[in-house]
């Protein structure tokens, strides 16, 4: 009896085997990662394109995503603050550390840049000698949405809860990150802030939040079941035309006049021909004025003298 007992139990632990490899656990919150398997009861993946292990069990890194993008497709409103500065560069392929952080230093061949936490370019690109000595942290992210038109405004209380029990719950942020949301029509704004001193061991980083919820706004969602967010306030649909993403970093970015768009350099060379231009007016009038008041002096003289004669 002994002998078939061993045989049905060595027949047993095939299948079981059998059925783990057909049925390998599923990644929710990553639909970009390879080879996942059970681990102490967590799902665990590799990141495509780097290989890194991801926890599915949280967000996946912004730089991890990125990296994994890039290896799939190689084929009216409230004044923001004077460092703030959007991603003008877009999808690159960054440079990872294994902890899933973007490198401070990224290059493309011999062209090299300084990036953010949020790994968004904040110096001018130079050459490959270009010296990065920290990753600099984004603490403050702005998320601006801008809605279609519509026949009446929308519940600003409502807005506000929407929005942060979705980015609470969907993303797993502490709702202590989210600092406010503002409506001011038709413009939505979201306010994530989050110092590296605030941010606790196991927190959800705010730019791996703002990069997931701006690929589920524009319907290109990292979750597994490709589901985006469904905006709807009171019951009421709303639709999104624009989304923008702004970063203020804990040190001010160093950009220099090179990274300005030409239409900004062509407004700013018109302001200083104009203050040239009405400097030199200014010159040549009082210049005039002069030599017709000393001319003026001059006539008066000569007949003061003419009379006293």
């Amino acid at each position: 009896m002994k002998p078939l007992c061993g045989a049905a139990l060595l027949l047993l632990l095939v299948l079981c085997a059998a059925a783990t490899a057909q049925n390998p656990c599923v990644c929710e919150k990553n639909k970009r990662v390879t080879n996942c398997r059970e681990d102490n009861g967590r799902c665990r993946c590799d990141a495509i394109g780097s290989g890194v292990s991801v926890d599915c069990t949280t967000l996946t890194s912004k730089c991890l995503l990125m990296k994994a993008e890039v290896t799939g497709s190689k084929s009216g409103r409230r004044e923001k603050p004077k460092d703030a500065f959007e991603d003008t560069d877009g999808l690159y392929d960054p440079e990872c550390e294994n902890s899933g952080a973007f490198k401070a230093k990224q290059c493309n061949g011999t062209t090299c840049w300084c990036v953010n936490t949020a790994g968004v370019r904040r110096t001018d690109k130079h050459d490959a000698d270009l010296k990065c000595n920290q990753l600099v942290r984004t603490m403050w992210i702005i998320i601006e949405m801008k809605h279609a038109e519509r026949s009446a405004p929308l519940n600003a209380e409502s807005l506000k809860k929407f929005f942060t029990d979705t980015i609470t719950s969907r993303y797993q942020l502490n709702s202590r990150y989210i600092t406010s949301v503002l409506y001011e029509n038709p413009y939505i704004t979201i306010d994530l802030k989050q110092n590296s001193s605030d941010k606790s061991v196991g927190d959800v980083d705010i730019a791996d939040v703002a990069y997931y919820f701006e690929k589920d706004v524009k319907g290109q969602s990292i979750f597994h079941n490709n589901a985006g967010i469904n905006i709807s306030i009171d019951n009421e649909p709303v639709k999104l035309e624009k989304t923008v993403v702004y970063y203020v970093d804990e040190i001010a970015p160093e950009f220099s006049m090179k990274s300005l768009t030409p239409g900004l350099i062509a407004v700013i060379v018109v302001v200083v021909i104009a203050i040239v231009a009405a400097i030199v007016v200014l010159v040549l009038t009082r210049r005039r004025k002069g030599k017709y008041e000393k001319a003026e002096m001059k006539e008066m003289n000569e007949m003061h003298r003419g009379l006293n004669a």
